[in-house]
């Protein structure tokens, strides 16, 4: 090796030695399970798709329908409705919530509208009719007033 490799090695080797023990210190949130970050994505890939109240297929999706078959595609069954999602989702603080956990919203006294949260504070979600699903951030006035709950889906046994 030439006297100026050498020292260009050398030069970079405490650049690459600190970004190495950065990379074992700084850990990179994954989904509480795979499953999760399937169905984010799935969600994600299906933005675009027209509102159908009562929609769970490409063709249009509800707000629950979306969750529905963005589990579904990533191999695990979950309830159907806002509310029986709601039900079966294990509470979360917001600040821990990981792609593909839920964000729950109500307008009224009750829950009536589930997202699928992505991660730096945004979420996918069919919004309402005559709209398509999108992506939204938390730190929209509407959404942000009307925030419930975040939830995590266990994983069910096979």
């Amino acid at each position: 090796m030439s006297l100026r490799a050498q020292n260009c090695f050398l030069a970079a080797l405490p650049i690459v030695m600190l970004l190495q023990l950065s990379g074992c210190a700084w850990r990179n949130p994954a989904p509480a399970y795979a499953d999760g970050g399937r169905a984010a994505a799935t969600a994600t890939r299906l933005v675009g798709t027209p509102y159908r109240y009562g929609g769970n297929t490409p063709k249009g999706f509800d707000c629950s329908g979306l969750v529905y078959y963005s589990y579904r595609q990533a191999g695990q069954v979950v309830p159907r409705t806002s509310t029986a999602q709601f039900s079966a989702a294990s509470r979360i603080k917001l600040k821990d919530a990981q792609p593909g956990d839920l964000l729950f919203f109500a307008s009224r006294r009750s829950v009536d509208h589930v997202a699928i949260y992505l991660g730096e504070n945004k979420f996918v979600h069919a919004p309402s009719s005559g709209k398509r699903v999108s992506v939204e951030r938390m730190t929209t006035p509407y959404y942000r007033d009307h925030f419930v709950a975040a939830g995590r889906l266990a994983k069910e046994p096979k």
